[in-house]
């Protein structure tokens, strides 16, 4: 029997991720600089660009290196422009009529994971066989675009007044979401893409399983714990300062603890974000070692033509 041999898959790693990191954040001070010192508005959309599409793209470059099998750069790259564009405009649509409710934050994250979910199940398709591991990166790809897309316009909508250009407040506005980056957009959908794919495996069609509801619930869980922490860690201060009672009655915090409230509200938010950050990390590292990529194991050597 004539045995079957395929090219050995090929992985990419030349750290050109965290070169390209290096190089544009270098870039993006230069500037800075050179904004500051001239003044010269035509810069802001360059500063916007370079701020909000550094740390998404050096995500994507990550993925390309490590891409495996079936998964082509082309699916990656495919992955950022698809969900930064369509995930953005999908999102911005259907939460258009949203309204200021308890659940608020609860409805956005089931709009914004839906919407990238989507995305991911078109572009990783053809991709056959399907492991979790290319599920994390394919899904990481998408999350990486819609961080992109929607932090270039927070950031132009900081940069707007009625003043004229908030340089300051911009800047500010990049440096957190490019910090934050790859433990929500990226780190949610990488999660889904990891538990989807993990759950398809050789199959060529997706399957609907309980892990694969309980990663959504659970991704949709914590996009919405993150939006709303600012809330929940400003209502942490003030039950822990014992206002709870006068802000109810009087709707005032007592006299002499207005700093007291506002610094823990700072450090329960990051601490907030710290352990929303965590169970995501957990939840990732459980989805790709919980199933084994099912891909064939190919042999090593060249490729010595088909079989006679």
């Amino acid at each position: 029997m004539d045995a079957h041999y395929y090219p050995a898959a090929r992985t990419h790693r030349h750290g050109w991720w965290w070169k390209a990191l290096l190089v544009g954040l270098a870039l993006w001070i230069a500037t800075i600089f050179v904004t500051a010192s001239t003044l010269n508005s035509n810069l802001i959309p360059t500063l916007i660009l370079l701020g909000s599409f550094l740390v998404p793209f050096s995500v994507v470059l990550f993925a390309v290196e490590r891409v495996t099998g079936n998964l082509a750069p082309i699916h990656v790259f495919l992955a950022f422009f698809a969900g930064g564009v369509v995930g953005v405009l999908a999102a911005s649509l259907l939460e258009a009529d949203l309204h200021v409710t308890t659940w608020i934050y609860l409805r956005v994250g089931l709009i914004e994971e839906a919407v990238k979910a989507l995305v991911l199940l078109v572009v990783g398709r053809s991709v056959v066989p399907k492991t979790a591991r290319q599920g994390a990166l394919l899904g990481a790809s998408v999350g990486a675009g819609f961080a992109a897309f929607e932090s270039a316009g927070y950031a132009f909508n900081a940069a707007v007044t009625a003043q004229g250009i908030d340089l300051a407040s911009m800047l500010q506005t990049e440096a957190m979401r490019s910090i934050l980056t790859p433990v929500c957009h990226v780190l949610w959908t990488a999660l889904l893409g990891a538990v989807i794919f993990g759950a398809t495996g050789r199959a060529a069609k997706y399957r609907l399983t309980g892990r694969v509801i309980g990663a959504f619930i659970a991704v949709v869980i914590l996009h919405a714990l993150w939006d709303s922490m600012g809330g929940l860690a400003a209502l942490i201060a003030v039950v822990v300062t014992g206002n709870a009672v006068p802000a109810l009655q009087y709707g005032f915090l007592r006299p002499g603890t207005s700093a007291e409230v506002s610094s823990l509200s700072s450090v329960f938010y990051f601490a907030g974000i710290v352990i929303i950050s965590a169970a995501g990390l957990a939840g990732l590292r459980l989805a790709l070692r919980g199933r084994k990529d099912s891909a064939p194991r190919l042999p090593h050597g060249p490729y010595p033509g088909p079989p006679l």
